[in-house]
């Protein structure tokens, strides 16, 4: 009788080898979200709880701020927000894009206050204000949308409710961006930061499905970074050289050859 003996290291190495081939193997057929039309939770929550976002310094995301096209339209990102109002109707986004990434890399939550902007740097936060009945609420921006005319912010599910937005589905708005000033004292950050790009792939949903594999199997950051028509895998990003050499060899001994380390300098 014969034995086949395949080592950890081996068989962690072969399962991604066929993950690897099964995701960016399978036809483009297959749907990126498990629901076709966007709904609210089945059992309606109580938003009492849910504080508005706390506004606090936050660097820019090394995700999702890049100059971008989108079916034919041109958009450029806000650098200067100071001061900056506009108005406009707003939706809401909800079920079917829950637990999917963010154009930042993060995972959307419906029941958090955050909401789609199509120019402003993610994150930004920014005091909301429905024109229709005057309610208000603060926000944190860190995905894009919404791309329909004559709408300007698309809102989580939660901070919909709070301004009374679920029922009518859009809503005419105020939004104000609250800017937060780097806190004094505070060295600026112009250190290098490394990020190490995986793979490149028109394929979003399996872009995303191998970015929260590679996030719980290596205990890193991951995040999307969109260009022209194709989604790039990201770790990162790494404050220190050696942590990101490391983490390359660990990438490459998984199957992925053709990782590699860029830079990014991120002061804001």
């Amino acid at each position: 009788m014969s034995l086949f003996f395949i080592d950890k290291t081996n068989c962690r190495k072969a399962l991604f080898f066929i993950f690897a081939t099964l995701m960016f193997g399978c036809s483009s057929s297959d749907k990126r979200y498990s629901i076709d039309k966007d709904i609210a939770p089945k059992k309606p929550i109580s938003v009492d709880h849910i504080e508005d976002a706390q506004p606090k310094y936050e660097p820019y995301s090394l995700g999702g701020n890049k100059n971008y096209t989108l079916r034919g339209k041109s958009y450029r990102i806000e650098r200067d927000t100071e001061g900056y109002t506009e108005k406009g109707k707003a939706s809401w986004y909800g079920k079917k894009f829950h637990g999917h990434l963010t154009s930042n890399g993060e995972i959307y939550d419906m029941y958090s206050m955050t909401a789609a902007h199509k120019t402003l740097p993610l994150p930004s936060y920014v005091k909301v204000t429905n024109l229709d009945n005057d309610k208000q609420t603060i926000v944190r921006v860190n995905d894009r949308g919404p791309f329909h005319d004559n709408r300007i912010l698309d809102l989580s599910y939660a901070a919909a409710t709070k301004l009374d937005v679920i029922s009518s589905g859009t809503a005419n708005i105020k939004i104000e961006v609250i800017s937060i000033k780097r806190p004094v004292g505070e060295a600026e950050n112009r250190h290098p930061q490394y990020v190490i790009q995986v793979i490149a792939s028109p394929y979003r949903d399996r872009v995303e499905t191998l970015s929260k594999e590679l996030a719980s199997t290596l205990s890193v950051e991951t995040f999307l970074d969109p260009i022209n028509s194709n989604y790039r895998l990201m770790l990162g990003p790494f404050q220190d050289d050696k942590l990101t050499q490391d983490t390359l060899k660990r990438v490459k001994r998984i199957g992925y050859s053709s990782a590699f380390v860029k830079t990014h300098r991120v002061a804001r």
